[in-house]
């Protein structure tokens, strides 16, 4: 309740939802002024192999423009507009002279990427003609293939969304590994913070020293919780309201329907043009969101912050009880910690691309790496068997971590001035009552 009634944790409460709705109007107002930030370049080509002269196709933000010569006005007229470039094409472009392009400010990835993709097409059609191939019936025959995702269920096929699927798993991956450090540290803060300040002796002559670590676990975890309820509830809340005042010119406008009179003629011009409106990109992004069993996932969330900070704090709780000062939790935390920055490493190299490999199963089934793994899965979709199998090992794994955890915290919380070691927190742990 203390740290519930603390200005410091109203703040953070209210501050996240109110970043994401600053985040919102800033993509809102990127968005509405794309015009200006995406401004077109003038490409002005200087070919001297005759190849691409009047070849490059315009784009949304390039212009193509052909020069006669390379000449210093053609460089004069580039130094108007630092968003103009020269490209200098020599005649042996595919031998040993490199294609340049000059300009006043660096050209963007994108620009790069776009004029060698043209002039690599443009090239590969002119080798295809010299051999007597027919550019012309090539690209015609060219097929334009869409795939489209789709899950089978026990209760059918549904829409499957697999950008949807991986953006759910690498954020449900990142909260529970930023989580369980935050609230793991809170606990072992706060048992150096009672353990420096002489509490403890007081607080252990009323209750087991068990109870006290179990409380102090207990009471942080509920605080963490509640945090990430209320950030669940206001970014909803504030998710709903920015997408009803900012995108909402980004959505397709409502068609408006006509009706006709009986026997009376529909233009095929007006159906072939309504059936060819592109989807809004919101839209279509909200429509992927829509593939996302968004109850199981939250679901798996709160049960995997919650054993998986059960039996990670407690082992804090136990550096904390060993160690007089924050400074020598060094040694212990990292053989700790391991595990879960291991897997959470792992979940963008090999999970989020693998998340039905055997290594992501066994990941996901061993306490130490199975709220970060299983995180990542569940999106995907994990059958119903690991996932109980998998609850289980947390269970048991937190409990037998609070055991361990425990038999260290009662030695350790009264032992001062003592430089502790490995070998030391063994001959605690088989310390008698």
């Amino acid at each position: 309740m203390v740290r519930v009634k603390k200005k410091s944790f109203v703040i953070m409460t209210l501050l996240v939802p109110g970043l994401i709705l600053v985040m919102y109007g800033i993509i809102a107002l990127i968005v509405k002024n794309s015009d200006e930030i995406n401004a077109t370049h003038v490409i002005r080509v200087h070919d001297e192999s005759g190849v691409f002269k009047g070849k490059f196709h315009n784009k949304k933000s390039l212009l193509f423009v052909d020069v006669a010569s390379a000449s210093e006005q053609a460089k004069a007229d580039k130094k108007e507009n630092k968003d103009d470039f020269l490209l200098l094409i020599p005649a042996n472009y595919d031998k040993k002279q490199p294609v340049q392009i000059l300009s006043r400010s660096k050209p963007n990835f994108t620009i790069i990427s776009n004029i060698e993709d043209q002039m690599e097409q443009i090239a590969s059609d002119n080798s295809m003609v010299k051999a007597g191939i027919d550019t012309a019936k090539l690209h015609a025959i060219k097929p334009n293939i869409s795939i489209k995702a789709l899950e089978i269920t026990d209760k059918g096929v549904k829409d499957s969304s697999v950008g949807a699927a991986y953006g759910a798993g690498i954020a449900g991956a990142i909260l529970i590994y930023i989580s369980l450090f935050i609230y793991g540290a809170q606990v072992m803060r706060g048992v150096i913070e009672e353990k420096t300040n002489r509490i403890i002796e007081v607080i252990v002559s009323s209750v087991k020293p068990f109870q006290l670590m179990l409380g102090k676990i207990i009471g942080v975890g509920m605080v963490g919780l509640t945090q990430f309820l209320l950030w669940i509830i206001l970014s909803t809340g504030v998710t709903i309201i920015a997408g009803n005042v900012f995108m909402k010119d980004t959505l397709p406008a409502k068609t408006e329907k006509t009706y006709h009179k009986p026997g009376e003629a529909v233009s095929k011009t007006t159906t072939a043009q309504q059936s060819t409106v592109p989807k809004s990109p919101a839209l279509g992004f909200y429509d992927s969101l829509q593939t996302i069993n968004f109850t199981r996932v939250l679901g798996c969330f709160v049960f995997y912050f919650i054993t998986g900070y059960l039996l990670y704090s407690a082992l804090f709780a136990a550096v904390g009880s060993a160690v007089d000062s924050e400074t020598e939790t060094q040694q212990f935390m990292f053989p700790i910690t391991l595990p879960l920055l291991f897997t959470y490493i792992l979940s963008f190299a090999f999970l989020i691309n693998n998340p039905d490999s055997s290594l992501a199963f066994w990941l996901s089934i061993i306490p130490f790496t199975a709220p970060v793994a299983m995180m990542v899965r569940v999106p995907f979709g994990v059958p119903d068997w690991q996932l109980a199998l998998s609850a289980f090992m947390m269970i048991i794994g937190f409990l037998f971590t609070t055991w361990v955890a425990s038999r260290i915290y009662r030695v350790g919380i009264l032992m001062y001035g003592k430089k502790t070691s490995y070998k030391e927190l063994a001959k605690w742990f088989f310390y008698k009552e």
